[in-house]
């Protein structure tokens, strides 16, 4: 019950200092900021900040107890936290798969509702296998992929996401919705302040999920 608690505390932090770290309802400044940092934000739309790319085409079947990295859309949902450094599940490589180079931000294609789809991680390793529904984004140097994960599950980009997602029983969302979504932005700077403070929580968040299992 105890680990039960600090795991629903830090989950509850997490969620109330992104509404109060990133500008919200149009505003370029955020509620709370690191100590230095005063400028606006900058908003650009993603297809200026990031090209981007599809995963290729794993299933669970393909799954196997060895071989090499890989990342299924599903375990976006269940596994991951914002930074993947740590894959558990491992394929053999087919013909024509995509392999992360690291720092690439990737965003579910699928998934069971519009709320759910909208969330993003950054994997910090290359020679990962990206499965089939994946969408892949790769950041210019304006923008910091532990930042621009963060950005992509949180407030109003969030909620713009959803909307865009298409579907009934499985809702779908594509590179061309994820172009056009606006993304705010600091300098590098605060943007790896930002990046770092909210590893940190996910650390915590997983041994406490550690500890409870």
């Amino acid at each position: 019950t105890l680990h039960q608690r600090k795991l629903e505390k830090l989950h509850n932090l997490k969620k109330a200092m992104l509404a109060k770290m990133f500008p919200q309802n149009g505003s370029v400044y955020p509620e709370i900021r690191f100590a230095g940092f005063t400028d606006a934000w900058e908003q650009r739309r993603l297809k200026e900040l990031a090209s981007f790319a599809k995963g290729s085409g794993y299933s669970k079947t393909d799954i196997k107890d060895q071989g090499t990295p890989l990342i299924l859309y599903g375990r976006l949902y269940t596994k991951y936290e914002t930074k993947i450094d740590d894959v558990d599940t491992f394929a053999e490589p087919k013909n024509g798969s995509v392999y992360s180079k690291g720092n690439e931000v990737i965003v579910p294609a699928s998934g069971e509702t519009a709320e759910d789809i909208a969330r993003a991680s950054f994997v910090a390793k290359s020679g990962i296998l990206l499965g089939g529904d994946l969408n892949i984004i790769y950041p210019n140097e304006s923008i910091e992929p532990t930042f621009l994960a963060l950005s992509i599950s949180n407030g109003e980009q969030q909620k713009n996401l959803a909307k865009k997602a298409q579907g009934k029983s499985v809702v779908h969302l594509h590179n061309c919705d994820l172009e056009t979504v606006e993304i705010a932005y600091p300098t590098i700077a605060e943007q790896n302040r930002i990046g770092q403070y909210f590893q940190n929580i996910d650390h915590l968040i997983t041994l406490h999920q550690r500890k409870l299992e």
